[in-house]
């Protein structure tokens, strides 16, 4: 089977992450959060990094409940801090908490998260027509901007658009990929 150019074949991990998750549309708002939180923590980083550590993200993070998360005062910031096992990074755990909050609100205003991520296509998945991969796109830049205008952090156009491929809104497979 040939999967797209960016998959480490040897990695276990990559290789069910592409085939079984990347591109497929999400619609439930755990999961929708989880990969937001995420995302954000991978800025800077290899999304390998992140895919190594998700386990023990998600043990630290209460399983990615977003209403505990929106919760952690200090304390937590300081537990998070001292855990080995994740990105250790004050201003990604501060993000991940304001982020929360406003998920609430987004979901609140919207009746879900997906509701709101989705309707920026109509509901639509917008399949890649070019043999070029760009790192953001208008609808990233759109995305993001609305974002940080309800004041979320670390959600900028590229971090955006690598989170809409993830969650399926952009379907990015090659298209040599079977998956494509």
């Amino acid at each position: 089977m040939k999967r797209c150019f960016w998959v480490d074949e040897k990695s276990e991990i990559y290789v069910k992450y592409h085939d079984e998750e990347w591109g497929v549309p999400k619609y439930d708002d755990g999961e929708l959060f989880e990969l937001l939180i995420l995302e954000a923590f991978q800025a800077g980083l290899s999304w390998i990094t992140v895919l190594k550590k998700r386990e023990v993200f998600r043990d630290a993070f209460d399983g990615f409940d977003v209403k505990k998360i929106a919760e952690y005062k200090e304390d937590k910031i300081q537990e998070l801090l001292s855990n080995e096992k994740i990105i250790r990074s004050r201003g990604k755990i501060e993000a991940a908490i304001n982020n929360a909050r406003i998920f609430i609100e987004i979901q609140n205003e919207f009746g879900s998260f997906s509701n709101y991520i989705w309707g920026f296509t109509e509901n639509k998945v917008i399949k890649r027509t070019s043999a070029i991969l760009p790192a953001s796109t208008p609808l990233s830049d759109k995305i993001s901007k609305d974002l940080k205008k309800r004041g979320m952090k670390y959600t900028g156009s590229v971090i955006i658009y690598s989170y809409l491929q993830a969650i399926g809104i952009v379907d990015d497979h090659d298209e040599t990929c079977f998956k494509y």
